[in-house]
C-alpha cells in the first residue's frame, strides 16, 4: 500500500483529496434525497426526470466557462467559492421540502443553480492533481483521489438511504449542505505558486484554443463520444428509473444499499488500479467500461436486490479503471497551461447527453416499459465501447513518464 499512500506526504495534496472527499460525500446524499423528494411531491416519473436533467443542463451550459475561468484564476479560490454556493442551494432545497413550500419549478431553478456552480468547479477540481504531486506519483495520486472520494460515496449513499427512509429526503439535503461547507473549508488550505495562473487573453480565443487541443488527439475526442452514449444511459436508468423499480421491487433503503455497493467496487478498483498499471491503461479502461451494461441487465431482467449489488460492485471496480487511465491519459499527454480547457471540452462532451438521457427516461419507460428500455441501453453501452475500443490511437496509446520540464 506504499506507493498509493505516497502522495499524501505533500501538504497541497491531502487538502486536495479532503475537499474532494467531502464534496463527493455531498453529492453522493443529494440526488439520492432530490430523487425521493420529487417522487414524494408527485410520483411522476416525468417531473423527476426534469428535475435532475436541469442539474445536468446547467452543467453543460457552463462546463466551457469553468475550464477557461480555472485556466486562468487560482483554482483553489475558485472551488471555495463554487463549494459555498453549492451548500447554499442544497440548504434552500432542504427549507423547501422541510417547511412544505417545495414545488417543481422551484426544485428546477434551485438545481439549474446547484449545476452552475458544479460545472464552474469541475475543471478546477479535475486539473489540480497534477500541480499537487510529483510527475512520478501521478497514477497513485489519481487512484488515491478517486479511492477516497468514493470513499466518501459509499458513506453518502449509505447515510442518504437511512435519512430518507428514517428521517425524510429533507433532513438528507440539510446535511448534505454542511457536507460542502466542509469541502470549502479544506479547499482552503491549497496553496499553489503563481504558475497556476495563466495570463488571460480574450475568452473566446482561450476557448478555441482549448477546442484545437482537444480535437487534435483522435482518442481524446472518440473517448468523449462514447462516454455520451454511457453517462446518457446511465443518467436515465440509475437516477430516474433505477428509484422507481426499487419502490416497486426492493425498496428504498435497498437502493441506496445497491448504490454503496458500487463505490464500494470502486474502491477495489482504485486500489487495482494504484497497483495495475499496463503500458496499455487507456485500451483496457475503455473496453472494461462494457461491464457498466450489467446494472441495467439486473434491473430490467431481474430487479432482485442480490443481482442487482453483484452487478453494480463489479460495474463499480470496473469504471474505476477506465477513470483513473483516463485521468493520467489525458495529465500525461496535454500541456498542463491548457488541461482544465480541455478537462472542460471533456466534461462538455461526456455531459451534454446527459438532459436527453434524464428527461427522456420517463416517457421512454412509460411507453415501452422500463424493462424494454434498461436492455436497449445496455445495449448501447456495450456497442458504443466496442467500437471506440478498436480505434487505433485508443490500442496504440502507451504509459508514458515525464517530468514537468518536459511538458510544452
Amino acid at each position: 500500500m506504499l506507493p498509493l499512500l505516497a502522495p499524501l506526504r505533500e501538504n497541497r495534496f491531502r487538502a486536495l483529496v479532503t475537499g474532494r472527499t467531502f464534496a463527493d460525500f455531498a453529492n453522493a446524499v443529494a440526488p439520492f434525497a432530490l430523487a425521493f423528494a420529487v417522487v414524494d411531491l408527485t410520483g411522476s416519473a416525468v417531473d423527476l426526470g426534469i428535475v435532475v436533467g436541469a442539474r445536468s443542463l446547467a452543467n453543460v451550459l457552463l462546463v466551457l466557462f469553468g475550464g477557461m475561468l480555472a485556466d486562468r484564476l487560482p483554482r483553489s479560490v475558485i472551488l471555495q467559492g463554487t463549494e459555498t454556493a453549492a451548500a447554499l442551494t442544497q440548504a434552500a432545497i432542504a427549507a423547501s421540502v422541510l417547511c412544505g413550500f417545495a414545488s417543481i419549478p422551484l426544485l428546477v431553478g434551485l438545481s439549474l443553480v446547484n449545476g452552475a456552480v458544479s460545472a464552474i468547479s469541475l475543471p478546477a477540481a479535475a486539473s489540480l492533481t497534477p500541480l499537487t504531486v510529483p510527475a512520478s506519483q501521478l497514477a497513485q495520486a489519481n487512484a488515491l483521489v478517486r479511492l477516497l472520494s468514493n470513499a466518501g460515496r459509499i458513506a453518502g449513499a449509505g447515510l442518504a438511504g437511512v435519512l430518507v427512509a428514517f428521517a425524510g429526503s429533507g433532513w438528507a439535503l440539510g446535511g448534505n449542505a454542511v457536507l460542502f461547507l466542509a469541502a470549502a473549508v479544506a479547499y482552503r488550505r491549497i496553496r499553489l505558486p503563481r504558475g497556476e495562473r495563466v495570463p488571460g487573453s480574450r475568452p473566446l480565443a482561450e476557448l478555441g484554443e482549448g477546442w484545437r487541443e482537444f480535437r487534435a488527439r483522435s482518442w481524446v475526442w472518440l473517448v468523449v463520444l462514447q462516454f455520451m452514449i454511457v453517462n446518457a444511459v446511465n443518467a436515465g436508468a440509475l437516477l430516474v428509473i433505477g428509484p422507481l423499480v426499487a419502490d416497486d421491487a426492493f425498496g428504498r433503503t435497498g437502493w441506496g444499499l445497491a448504490l454503496a455497493v458500487q463505490t464500494a467496487g470502486s474502491l477495489l478498483g482504485g486500489v487495482v488500479a494504484a497497483h495495475w498499471q499496463p503500458r496499455r491503461m487507456l485500451l483496457i479502461g475503455v473496453a472494461l467500461t462494457a461491464v457498466d451494461a450489467l446494472p441495467m441487465f439486473a434491473l430490467g431482467q431481474t430487479p432482485y436486490l442480490l443481482p442487482l449489488l453483484f452487478a453494480m460492485f463489479l460495474a463499480g471496480v470496473a469504471i474505476e479503471q477506465f477513470a483513473v487511465a483516463w485521468d493520467v491519459s489525458l495529465q500525461e499527454n496535454i500541456p498542463p497551461e491548457k488541461l482544465a480547457r480541455v478537462y472542460s471540452y471533456d466534461m462538455l462532451g461526456s455531459f451534454i447527453a446527459m438532459p436527453l438521457g434524464q428527461i427522456a427516461a420517463g416517457p421512454l419507460a412509460e411507453h415501452a416499459g422500463r424493462e424494454a428500455t434498461l436492455l436497449g441501453g445496455a445495449t448501447l453501452v456495450v456497442a458504443a465501447t466496442a467500437l471506440v475500443a478498436v480505434h487505433p490511437q485508443v490500442r496504440g496509446l502507451v504509459r508514458r513518464r515525464r517530468s514537468p520540464a518536459d511538458v510544452g
